[in-house]
């Protein structure tokens, strides 16, 4: 028996069927059957289920002699369903890779209960990924195992079948089956809810819900198939009056019945024009039939209750287009303010520019106003040390404002007092570009530091590169370049890049990147609590993997399958994971084995220290991480792709700084024959530093600061020789015997909470994201 069964019904999904089927079958666990259900297509989904049967043992492909609508056409699965568990996907949806494995670990830790149900997230044809807004109630809170009574906020989780498992032994016991007609999903979900006597769940997305640009969904119908809801809810009371024990639930039920009444009569193009009155009268029948008095609704839900319960038709219109109404005059009166308050900004910019610039304020942003993190913050730490009559200022979203020291002034874009420091500060930092309606005066010091050694293409040499420049005004770029009095280098191969790339009078520092000081000036005991901080278990080794975006993706799907590749470096190993900060969603699942999800951490430098290697494949972190002298691997898998949208300075595959995987197979390999900390590999990495890291020596924030703020040239820190650096250490792992499997916190990826730069002892003054 496997454990198992897939049912996935099918009926003009040609376009997508594919994707679905492969979903299931590329799934690293593998004890499954997939019955496909042709349900008499039109199109070509009977021949697509066909092909995938011929070629892979574990699809069983069924066809039906006559379209019988969606859920009819699951029941003809669950009849030559086989599996322990049961496990529904709609033909236009797909899995996402681990679904499956990550749900056998989670029914075989809650000792295989009667379902479980686990988060989806909508997938958008613009490629945008949401996930579900609820999903905060499928995290534990109290025993993992529980029946309904004990967790009723789970009945807010959209009710449909594909984001649960069930037992098909409980299903069986039960009798459930799909009624025919529209929201099938609401007579079995439910009873399945309320029937079961074990529930776990799952804080996990596993299933990707497809929103189709047009069509493919019941609700984008117009249609008097609508009214099968009626006859739906019929069926869910008459399984609560066959059941008395479960008679509680009513009210809560009648009350959810409501609400479905009322959104599907307010919903645009889905009621046939002149049905709605009908739909009322019937809708007021049934609050009759099955009216079960109870905790009663807000007051704003009170009116609504009422109204569908009186039948009141032409009320119900009318505050409804009051609130729409009320709704656009609130719009509207919210451009009319903002129009003012910019007008508003503007003249006050204006008077701010005529006064004096302040030579004691200092002005410093980061990756566009994100947080306190990069070059620019190592440099504001360094100037409140040496040129303490200069005031620090930190343009930030009030989101990030918690990750800007306490001595630093907060600054929220876009605010008077965001002008008026603009306007007057002498010094100004960023590592990418002001506002672009700043205006540069004269006495202004501008320093752009830049945020990585380039790699690939930047600036204006991306005029060829429109796959990767997309909609880049080269015109204001050029403007913004202008402004600049500094550019910071790491080195020379990045001091002639940024002279080509971004053209300008200003002058090149080449003093090393200020960011990567701290990790000659971090000592073991440090790094110890920056890992027992992050979860890492003594004795494990911290591998980092940090890719870098794709500007040939639109949706940026990892390059790794971070699950597999946490499996096969073994329980020894503990992955850390970071999404690129462009990047919406994490690299692996909240159920990957000795995976920590660190992608919400603000200071990548807490990361690099933290670990004993990094993973990674064009990302400019391998340039800083080379400063740290630890292993390094690159993945270049794609790298044909990259070049050709991005563009490269240089073949990194040619002086790489450590071992190079093609494929994830050889990746792997690597890590299985221990050349990635081999004796080639140390050389590889010399190389790279002694070409990419020659000023990185602990002092480059300090040679800054002096230059810029202070006006010195001479007497700069001398640069330390490579051989003179002691970059920070990992600890020296723990005996063999601590080495337990068990030891990693719950077997599952973690994610680790922004830390705010202090949070370990003033470790990192520079968080970089």
């Amino acid at each position: 028996m496997p454990r198992f069964s897939v049912i996935v019904p099918a009926f003009k999904v040609q376009a997508y069927l594919h994707e679905c089927l492969d979903s299931v079958l590329t799934q690293t666990f593998s004890d499954f059957e997939l019955i496909a259900v042709d349900d008499c297509s039109p199109d070509a989904c009977g021949a697509i289920i066909d092909e995938f049967a011929a070629r892979d043992p574990r699809v069983r492909a069924v066809h039906l002699p006559a379209n019988v609508g969606l859920g009819q056409a699951r029941n003809a699965g669950l009849a030559r369903a086989s599996g322990e568990y049961l496990l529904f996907l709609d033909s236009d949806d797909s899995l996402v890779p681990g679904a499956l494995a990550a749900i056998a670990d989670r029914l075989e830790e809650t000792e295989n209960p009667d379902l479980l149900i686990y988060d989806y997230a909508r997938t958008y044809w613009t490629g945008e990924v949401a996930r579900n807004t609820f999903a905060s109630l499928l995290t534990d809170q109290g025993p993992a195992v529980f029946r309904l009574d004990d967790r009723p906020g789970l009945l807010h989780l959209l009710m449909v079948v594909w984001n649960k498992a069930y037992k098909r032994e409980f299903v069986e016991r039960e009798g459930f089956a799909f009624p025919p007609g529209y929201y099938e999903d609401t007579p079995w979900t439910y009873p399945a809810l309320l029937a079961a006597s074990t529930i776990t769940t799952l804080d996990r997305v596993c299933v990707h819900y497809r929103q189709r640009r047009q069509g493919g969904n019941i609700l984008a119908t117009t249609s008097r198939k609508h009214f099968d809801i009626f006859d739906q809810y019929d069926r869910v009371f008459a399984f609560l009056d066959a059941r008395p024990a479960l008679a509680h639930w009513k009210p809560v039920l009648y009350r959810r019945m409501i609400d479905h009444f009322s959104t599907l009569a307010t919903a645009r193009g889905r009621l046939p024009r002149g049905s709605r009155a009908e739909f009322f009268r019937r809708a007021r029948a049934h609050c009759r039939r099955h009216r079960a008095p109870g905790a009663a609704p807000a007051l704003r839900g009170r009116l609504r209750h009422g109204l569908i319960r009186s039948g009141g038709h032409r009320v119900y219109r009318a505050l409804w287009a009051a609130d729409l109404l009320r709704s656009r005059t609130r719009r509207v009166a919210g451009r009319a303010r903002r129009v003012l308050l910019a007008a508003a900004l503007r003249v006050h910019y204006r008077i701010q520019l005529q006064l004096p610039v302040r030579s004691d304020l200092a002005v410093f942003a980061a990756y566009w106003n994100r947080g306190y993190s990069c070059n620019p913050a190592a440099i504001e730490e360094k100037v409140r040390e040496l040129v303490p009559h200069v005031r620090t200022a930190w343009i930030a979203q009030e989101a990030h404002h918690h990750t800007v020291p306490a001595g630093t002034r907060r600054l929220r874009p876009g605010t008077f007092a965001y002008w008026s420091a603009l306007a007057r500060a002498k010094y100004l930092v960023n590592n990418v570009n002001f506002d672009r309606r700043l205006v540069k005066r004269r006495g202004q010091i501008m320093l752009q530091t830049h945020h990585g050694t380039p790699l690939k293409t930047m600036g204006i040499d991306l005029q060829e590169r429109p796959a990767a420049a997309r909609s880049m005004d080269f015109e204001q770029l050029l403007a913004n370049v202008d402004k600049w009095d500094y550019s910071l280098s790491a080195n020379r191969h990045s001091t002639l890049v940024w002279e080509r790339a971004y053209p300008s009078a200003c002058t090149v520092l080449e003093y090393g990147y200020p960011r990567n000081d701290v990790y000659q000036r971090t000592g073991a005991e440090d790094v110890a609590r920056l890992r027992a901080s992050l979860g890492i278990p003594k004795g494990r080794t911290a591998i980092l993997y940090a890719p870098t975006h794709r500007d040939y993706r639109r949706s940026q799907t990892p390059p790794l399958d971070v699950e597999r590749l946490a499996a096969a470096l073994g329980p020894r190993f503990v992955l850390l994971t970071r999404a690129h900060y462009f990047s919406d969603a994490p690299l692996a699942g909240a159920a990957a084995h000795r995976v920590l999800d660190v992608s919400g951490h603000s200071s990548v430098e807490s990361l690099c220290l933290a670990s004993d290697g990094l993973i990674t494949d064009y990302s400019s972190l391998m340039f800083d991480y080379a400063c740290l002298d630890r292993p390094i691997v690159l993945h270049t898998g794609d790298w044909d792709a990259y070049q050709a949208a991005r563009g490269t300075y240089f073949d990194v595959r040619e002086c790489p700084p450590g071992a190079v995987a093609r494929t994830e197979d050889e990746l792997i390999d690597i890590f299985a024959t221990g050349h990635w900390r081999g004796s080639r590999s140390a050389q590889l990495r010399a190389a790279f530093r002694e070409r990419f890291c020659p000023y990185d020596d602990g002092n480059a924030a300090e040679r800054v600061v002096r230059r810029v703020f202070l006006g010195e040239s001479a007497g700069l820190p001398v640069v330390v020789p490579q051989e003179q650096r002691t970059p920070a250490r990992v600890p020296v792992p723990a005996p063999a015997k601590e080495v337990v499997p068990e030891a990693v916190p719950g077997s599952a990826a973690v994610s680790v909470p922004k830390a705010a730069p202090e949070a370990v002892g003033g470790l990192v003054p520079a968080p970089h994201a």
